[in-house]
Parts: structure tokens; C-alpha cells; sequence
């Protein structure tokens, strides 16, 4: 009765262990394809979104991009491959794409990318690129799971970040345009000024002295 009581045991504690180890959901959630990015002032550079669906089924999603308006501009919005739909609008310091099916009795599972934005670098600085994500707001980032009720399934918390750095660039040189007419101050009178004074004192003494050698032949 003991060994019996005992396997029952064991088979319960194996059953809950498992099932609380290797049964846990994984949560949905949006990342950046980098966790860095750097660009030089004027400089353009793509950020990915991606999506990542977790355990679940899902058929749409909602992603709002924050970035800092006076250290980038976003420009435009490419779409990926993970949906077939894609739209987005662009805002002072926000970008909202959204993912969704053609189909609704099709889903997507897995990870993939749902659009890149490329940015352009206006000034030096650096910033982060995040999502908002706040469950009890209807203008927020979301991933819907495939069922009845449309399910937001994300998981805020796990939404990754990425950081940007942008570098003043350029050599700090100043370029002269090729018809540019500027003044030279020499440090020292180059070798033309010097003859050019001698021969300005040596010829008329030269004139006065043939003069003066003339006049004493006539008289």
C-alpha cells in the first residue's frame, strides 16, 4: 500500500512540475532588430520592428514607436514580411504601424518583422527608441491573439528598447569654395618684392649718374 501510495505521489509531483517548467506561455511582445543604433548628423539609418507572438496565434497588431523629435526625424515606413497588410502614420515623435491578416480565418505565429522606419539624424545627442505600451489604453501598442475576443496578449513588460547615439560628423574642416578670392598676408617679403624694390632705387641712380658723367663732357 505504501509503494503504491508513493508511485501516485511521484507521478502527481512529475505531472505539476512539468507542466509549471515546461507548460509556461510564452508572453507577446515587440522588439528592435538592434539594441544600438549610431548615425552621424544627416545621416539615415533602418530600425526594424519585430513582432514576436509568443505561444499564441495571432492575426493583428498595433505598434506605437516613440522617439525624441530633436535628436531624429522618422521618415518613412517600409513594410515587412511577417503581415500582409501593413499601414502606418507618422506624428511628431511617434510612428504607429499596424500588422494584420487578409484573411480571418488565417493567423501568424512566431516572429518576424512587421515594417522598418528609417530615421535621419538631426543633432548631436543620444535617446532611445521605445515602444507605449499601456494595457488600459485603446491608443497603445497591442497583439491580437486569434480568437473570439480579439485578445491583447502583450506583454508590456517584455517590449525590448533601443538606444541611439548621433555624432556631430564631418572633419571639423572648412572647405574654400575654387572661386574664392582672399586676401595672403605673408609672414616674410617673398624674393619678387625685394628685386622688385632694389631695381626701384638702382636705376634712376644709374639715369643720374649718366647724366651728371654727361654734362661734365659738355662743359
Amino acid at each position: 500500500m505504501k509503494q503504491f501510495l508513493f508511485g501516485i505521489f511521484l507521478i502527481l509531483t512529475t505531472y505539476f512540475l512539468s507542466a509549471s517548467v515546461f507548460g509556461q506561455a510564452h508572453g507577446a511582445f515587440f522588439n528592435f532588430d538592434n539594441a544600438s543604433f549610431s548615425a552621424n548628423t544627416g545621416e539615415t539609418f533602418d530600425a526594424q520592428v519585430i513582432v514576436d507572438a509568443g505561444s499564441d496565434q495571432i492575426t493583428s497588431t498595433d505598434a506605437y514607436i516613440v522617439y525624441d523629435v530633436s535628436l531624429l526625424e522618422a521618415q518613412i515606413v517600409t513594410p515587412g514580411s511577417f503581415f500582409p497588410t501593413v499601414i502606418n502614420n507618422i506624428t511628431s515623435g511617434k510612428v504607429y504601424i499596424a500588422g494584420l491578416v487578409d484573411d480571418p480565418a488565417t493567423y501568424q505565429t512566431g516572429s518576424g518583422t512587421v515594417a522598418t522606419i528609417t530615421f535621419k539624424a538631426l543633432a548631436q545627442g543620444s535617446g532611445t527608441l521605445s515602444f507605449d505600451c499601456q494595457p488600459d489604453v485603446y491608443n497603445s501598442s497591442k497583439i491580437i491573439k486569434n480568437d473570439i475576443n480579439a485578445t491583447n496578449v502583450i506583454v508590456c513588460s517584455e517590449n525590448g528598447t533601443a538606444s541611439v547615439a548621433v555624432g556631430g560628423g564631418g572633419t571639423g574642416l572648412t572647405v574654400t569654395p575654387s572661386n574664392f578670392r582672399g586676401t595672403i598676408t605673408p609672414s616674410a617679403l617673398p624674393r619678387a618684392g625685394v628685386l622688385e624694390n632694389v631695381n626701384r632705387v638702382v636705376v634712376p641712380g644709374m639715369i643720374l649718374l649718366l647724366i651728371g658723367g654727361a654734362l661734365r663732357i659738355i662743359l
